[in-house]
């Protein structure tokens, strides 16, 4: 169990948030038995290297481990997070909990592919890596690049960062519908406000990729990836008008 551990220690704590959640429910236990069999599939499919080329080309996907493992630690952390700071385990997070790690678990294949793809492309087109030597990093590559359609393939990505942000966008509503209940003071209800909106800022931009994907064509795809870009400034943007505003705790 990972939580344990990192609750006891505070892991994550908030000096402005106080954690309603102190115990590690079966929920959370359920959820982190997923993520971590999401983390499982990222490498079941990598073989122990028999030759040293192979063990290059094993190296050579750690990019793609690194960006897909970062995703989805940010996925469990925000999780995390919501859990510790709401405590609330009812009908309704049950099932869109479970709506969350469907969604983890049924994207994981595809966040792999994609990645594997585009940093196995980008370090081919470098000429960082010989195709002489490395003929079976390439043909996988080439095979994966054989009658590819990016357009789709950022549907399907930005799809699924689109639901996943939507399912933190609903769990947030429904802790704010609970704000009495859980007794949140101004400033909690405040730090409500903004997870809220920085999800939607997430979705918003999952939205905008998802256009440009649709209504392009396969040239546009590039920039239906590129727009991601933008999360950086836009959650600085809103951090900073938001923070204006932030009351202080009594």
């Amino acid at each position: 169990m990972i939580r344990g551990p990192l609750v006891e220690h505070a892991f994550g704590s908030d000096p402005h948030f106080r954690w309603r959640g102190h115990e590690v429910n079966r929920l959370e236990a359920f959820s982190d038995a997923v993520f971590a069999f999401a983390l499982t599939l990222l490498v079941v499919a990598l073989e122990v290297p028999r030759t040293y080329q192979q063990l290059l080309d094993a190296v050579r996907g750690f990019p793609a481990f690194a960006a897909c493992f970062a995703l989805l630690y940010v996925i469990w952390y925000q999780h995390y997070t919501y859990f510790r700071r709401y405590g609330i385990v009812d009908r309704f997070v049950v099932v869109w909990n479970a709506v969350l790690v469907f969604l983890v678990l049924f994207f994981v294949y595809p966040l792999k592919f994609l990645f594997s793809l585009l940093f196995g492309a980008w370090m081919i087109n470098l000429g960082w890596i010989d195709p002489d030597t490395s003929q079976a990093f390439v043909a996988r590559i080439r095979e994966g690049l054989d009658g590819w359609d990016p357009r789709q393939l950022m549907l399907i990505y930005s799809g699924g960062y689109l639901a996943v942000s939507a399912v933190f966008i609903v769990l947030y509503r429904h802790a704010w519908q609970l704000r009495e209940r859980l007794e949140l003071d101004a400033l909690e209800r405040h730090l409500t406000v903004d997870a809220l909106a920085s999800h939607g800022v997430d979705a918003g931009i999952a939205i905008l990729s998802l256009a440009i994907a649709w209504f392009g064509d396969a040239s546009s795809s590039a920039w239906a990836g590129l727009v991601y870009v933008l999360i950086g400034p836009a959650h600085a943007l809103l951090g900073f008008r938001r923070g204006r505003g932030r009351p202080s705790r009594a």
